[in-house]
């Protein structure tokens, strides 16, 4: 897929924070570590890395310490998750959330990362059974 260039837009549940990013991203995977899924509540979370500049943000995100150098940030009003940002490790690199995405399938991940952690029952769940919508009862 041809990224360079493009623009990519997204926002919050409540679409109190809107961004605007760079589909030029430096790495886009599914995160599976236990800060993830704890933030999130989700057995792992699709992540896009860019630098700061190429984000644009509107709205004021608040920000939890979620470690020593980890900072994420969420929509106080609705709570979604958006971003994270560790300046100490990655300083000026934003990871944004990539199913806080308009279009979440214009940025397809690349790779699993930190599966020391993954959940055990992960390794088989794309052998569940599927249901287009809520299953009956």
């Amino acid at each position: 897929m041809d990224t360079v260039n493009r623009t990519l837009t997204g926002r919050c549940h409540c679409g109190t924070i809107r961004y605007t990013m760079s589909a030029d991203v430096l790495h886009n995977c599914l995160c599976h570590c236990s800060d993830c899924r704890r933030h999130a509540g989700a057995p792992m979370v699709a992540w896009a890395m860019v630098p700061e500049e190429a984000v644009s943000i509107s709205g004021e995100p608040a920000t939890y310490a979620s470690s020593e150098h980890g900072r994420r940030l969420f929509c106080r009003d609705c709570g979604t998750g958006l971003f994270y940002r560790n300046a100490r490790m990655l300083p000026g690199m934003l990871d944004i959330q990539t199913g806080t995405l308009d279009d979440p399938d214009a940025l397809p991940p690349a790779a699993h990362i930190q599966t020391a952690e993954q959940l055990a029952w992960m390794e088989d769940a794309h052998a569940l059974p599927r249901f287009t919508r809520y299953p009956a009862p």
